[in-house]
């Protein structure tokens, strides 16, 4: 028996991917592999990081961000040295030390990982060879340490260097004290991956969501590692409920933003996810609820990004 015709869901993304020209000599290709013409979105993003000058941008004494090498990197000085969230990708070494020197001589103590992906955590294992300590959520470890097919990406990662590694890990919950900041990290759940991160700098209300929150621009949702649409739209209420009107917010794309802006990345979410949902409970397949432009009403403010409707679209279909 063709196990297609027990299996709804995937021969309506056959037909999609053959209206859209995906479906080629019976081999199914995602959307970001037509875009790429047979490659990755992986390799043009590291060629353009390498590219990239890095920028730094000032928040409030001791806080900097850094962008132009994949996710925003954000950077707390003090005098027991320094800290980063997130490390960008390894092409940007050099630039980025540069701008660390900038911000002060001070040593790199320790490197926070909001979680697994090449844009945010490639960069550890320099990082970590200049003496810093690496912390993370348990499951970020798990993926950086093994082989992983990003099929959305079109892509395989390799395992990551041992240096690269974190070893300071944490299941829920991890609390951290440094240059008379309090530092408080919590595990999500499913959302962006399954093993995302905040980090909120409490008494100066600075807090990194990573990529729970792009700020201006469609996510991207990486099933491949337990990613769903529900756990972002969950993360993107939860983020909306725990800051104030005053707190900075470092998304992990994106500039710098606040509590009115995560609303209404929270309030795109929660309407796409339901037109997307309706039309697939009506039956429309996933090429029909493509065509039907669910996303019609969010367009000129959030298709300007390496995740456009129609992928996007797709991307909800297959969680809802």
């Amino acid at each position: 028996m063709n196990s297609l015709a027990n299996n709804p869901d995937e021969l309506s993304r056959r037909r999609f991917l053959a209206s859209a020209g995906i479906l080629t000599a019976g081999i199914i290709l995602s959307p970001w592999e037509v875009l790429a013409q047979g490659g990755s979105p992986v390799t043009t993003i590291i060629a353009e990081a390498a590219k990239s000058p890095i920028t730094i941008q000032k928040l409030k004494t001791g806080f900097n961000v850094l962008e132009g090498s994949g996710g925003n990197i954000l950077v707390f000085n003090g005098p027991e040295g320094k800290m980063m969230v997130d490390a960008g990708i390894d092409v940007s070494k050099a630039k980025i030390k540069q701008a660390l020197a900038s911000i002060s001589p001070k040593h790199v103590e320790h490197l926070i990982s909001t979680h697994w992906h090449f844009d945010h955590a490639s960069g550890n294992n320099w990082v970590h060879e200049t003496g810093a300590n690496i912390i993370s959520q348990a499951i970020t470890k798990k993926h950086l340490s093994q082989s992983v097919r990003v099929v959305d990406w079109n892509y395989t990662f390799p395992p990551a260097p041992a240096g690269a590694l974190p070893t300071t890990l944490f299941e829920k919950d991890y609390a951290m004290n440094m240059n008379g900041e309090t530092l408080r990290l919590q595990h999500y759940g499913p959302a962006h991956t399954d093993c995302d991160i905040f980090v909120h700098f409490e008494n100066a209300d600075v807090i990194h969501v990573a990529d729970t929150f792009w700020n201006g621009y469609y996510p991207f949702i990486d099933y491949s590692t337990g990613g769903s649409i529900k756990g972002m739209l969950k993360a993107a209420i939860a983020n909306v409920n725990r800051v104030s009107a005053s707190t900075i917010v470092v998304p992990g794309h994106g500039p710098v933003g606040n509590k009115a802006q995560l609303i209404e990345f929270r309030d795109m979410l929660a309407a796409i996810t339901h037109n997307v949902e309706t039309l697939k409970k009506q039956g429309k397949s996933l090429a029909e609820t493509v065509a039907a432009k669910p996303t019609k009403a969010f367009d000129a403010k959030w298709n300007n990004f390496v995740i456009k409707s129609d992928l996007f679209t797709y991307l909800v279909y297959r969680g809802v």
